[in-house]
């Protein structure tokens, strides 16, 4: 519908209901005036001035409903010319929004994510206005990461695909040999091209809630002696020191042991990958407030400050080259948030700068007693 047409249409019902009550209360008033006025009139007059004449009375009763007739007719007009003028100010000022947020909205369905109303006043329209621009934010973040996400996974498939295939290639045209190191060259690429299809799919069903937690009451320390135990070998194999600190007077955590297990190898792994050679990783619980509070410490390469949060995200990497050629999928840090949050709880980074290390904290609600 057209500014004018939904004007119109919105001016004519807000006059109509205007009318309506005009006519009802007029109606109304007149039915009241006219039955009671003249016996009060008389009354007056015969106080006043005694006996009247009955043609003196009845030239003054017809006077007296000219009077108020005719007053009522001024009274009637000059409502319905306020109502009309107050219909249109009103639809105006709902009418101009409303066109903004269709004209928006609009814009939005075909795909600009970028258009906004303007707000400015403190009525309801104001607090439309401005859920719909949170809508707005939100569609338009969603889309970025929907093309993100598609863009890095098309990313991510282009190079273990052009390697299978270039090997294909040369196996078809007799210039590779089909010797071990080849079959095992191209198991290691659907290896990943496995692992990181599986862990698309389990990032998305744990930020859907999809996924299924098996809870059972555990010490928090058990939890990190679990994980360091698995990874102990991979943290010797590289000349990392891998310490699990004591943690007496931690609270139990009710969890799924192997979707923690799950975050704390993703945690491990990523310390791992960014603690060189000598460097030590550290695993600690502690009590924070009711909670339990397990932390990965390293002394590796160390976070800029504006990539703490940013590191959860989907296949971000500070350093894309860097990262890839250390074989990670660049989603093992939003599937341990996503499995923490599943929990209840809440994962966050923290590190001093580049070269500073960084740590990785992981707040659980302690179990009910």
């Amino acid at each position: 519908m057209r500014l004018s047409a939904l004007r119109r249409s919105l001016t004519a019902k807000l006059l109509a209901a205007q009318f309506a009550v005009i006519v009802a209360g007029s109606a109304t008033l007149a039915l009241v005036a006219f039955a009671i006025g003249p016996g009060i009139f008389r009354h007056h007059v015969r106080d006043a001035l005694g006996i009247v004449p009955p043609d003196v009375m009845r030239h003054l009763d017809e006077a007296f409903r000219q009077a108020l007739a005719l007053s009522l007719a001024f009274a009637i007009a000059a409502a319905t010319a306020t109502a009309a003028v107050v219909s249109w100010l009103v639809s105006a000022r709902i009418v101009r929004p409303v066109h903004g947020m269709a004209a928006a909205a609009r814009r939005i369905s075909r795909g600009d994510y970028q258009a906004r109303v303007t707000v400015s006043d403190g009525d309801e329209l104001t607090t439309l206005g401005r859920a719909f621009n949170e809508m707005a934010a939100s569609l338009a973040s969603a889309e970025e990461r929907r093309r993100r996400l598609l863009s890095d996974v098309a990313h991510e498939l282009r190079t273990p695909l052009a390697t299978i295939d270039a090997y294909l290639e040369g196996l078809a045209d007799g210039v590779v040999r089909s010797g071990p190191e080849t079959w095992a060259l191209l198991r290691a690429e659907t290896g990943r091209l496995g692992r990181l299809t599986e862990d698309v799919s389990k990032v998305s069903r744990a930020e859907e809630r999809q996924l299924d937690l098996c809870p059972q009451r555990t010490a928090a320390g058990a939890v990190l002696g679990a994980a360091a135990q698995t990874a102990a070998p991979a943290f010797e194999a590289k000349g990392v020191q891998l310490v699990v600190e004591p943690n007496d007077g931690v609270p139990d955590v009710e969890v799924d042991t192997d979707r923690l297990a799950e975050v704390f190898a993703n945690l491990l792994d990523n310390a791992l990958r960014h603690t060189p050679p000598g460097g030590i990783v550290t695993l600690v619980a502690e009590r924070s407030g009711d909670d339990a509070l397990l932390a990965v410490a390293d002394t590796g390469d160390g976070i800029p400050p504006e990539e703490l949060e940013r590191v959860f995200e989907r296949f971000y990497r500070a350093d894309s080259a860097r990262s890839r050629d250390r074989g990670g999928s660049g989603i093992g840090l939003t599937i341990a948030r996503a499995l923490v949050e599943a929990h209840g709880g809440r994962l966050w980074a923290e590190s001093r700068g580049p070269g500073k290390g960084a740590r990785f904290l992981c707040r659980l609600p302690a179990a009910g007693s």
